[in-house]
């Protein structure tokens, strides 16, 4: 799931906002403390963010500079600030885009899908998504998710995970995970697959959910 991380100090704008992401897969991340965004930006890794201008403390042309010096990631500025000059300006720093406000929702959705298509191949096909017993795997970025925790998986045990739900419910033997795998895995050690999956298994419960993959001896794997 993407991230879009809000720094908007007017709170019903900002839950507005959220409200619009979520019901299009979007993850918000919103920002309440205004002194430590460069730190929320580092902590939660977001795949887009939307900047205001008028912001406590420092303006959104501060954090954009910070945010440019670790970060290519697209900013969009949302600003009540209309003169060409602030536009010209928040371009000349590095933002990817500028929304007047008021705004619509609709333009501002669109806007921002454009930048993850542009960004990360994103799709809105819900396809893409495979959501399963608090665990959300995210096909066009390669990403999993629990309790907005994202879990760093190798490619191996992404395509594992893959595997087992497209079929959850029922046991995939282990000859099917490794044909899926591996094109021959005649040339593959039997125990190659059992350490990708105990990895796999670990990292799904070290992010809060047991036993999400049963072993079914002499059979197979299981998502139940």
């Amino acid at each position: 799931m993407f991230k879009v991380m809000i720094v908007e100090d007017e709170s019903i704008i900002a839950q507005t906002i959220s409200d619009s992401l979520t019901q299009w897969q979007l993850e918000p991340i919103m920002v309440t403390d205004f002194e430590k965004v460069l730190d929320i930006f580092l902590e939660k890794k977001p795949d887009l963010v939307l900047m205001d201008i008028n912001l406590p403390a420092f303006d959104g042309y501060y954090w954009n500079q910070e945010i440019r010096k670790t970060s290519q990631v697209p900013i969009i500025f949302i600003s009540s600030r209309n003169s060409n000059m602030d536009q010209i300006m928040a371009m000349n720093m590095g933002a990817d885009d500028f929304v007047e406000k008021p705004f619509s929702t609709d333009l501002l959705l669109a806007k921002i899908k454009a930048l993850l298509r542009r960004a990360y191949n994103y799709s809105e096909n819900p396809s893409e998504i495979i959501e399963h017993n608090g665990l959300i795997l995210n096909l066009s970025n390669g990403s999993a998710n629990v309790n907005d925790q994202e879990i760093d998986l190798s490619k191996n045990e992404f395509k594992l995970l893959q595997r087992l739900l497209k079929d959850k419910g029922s046991i995939v033997t282990r000859n099917q995970l490794l044909s899926f795998m591996w094109e021959d895995s005649r040339f593959v050690d039997d125990n190659t697959l059992t350490v990708n999956i105990n990895r796999l298994r670990k990292k799904i419960e070290e992010a809060g959910i047991k036993d999400y993959i049963v072993t079914k001896v002499g059979q197979g794997y299981l998502i139940p």
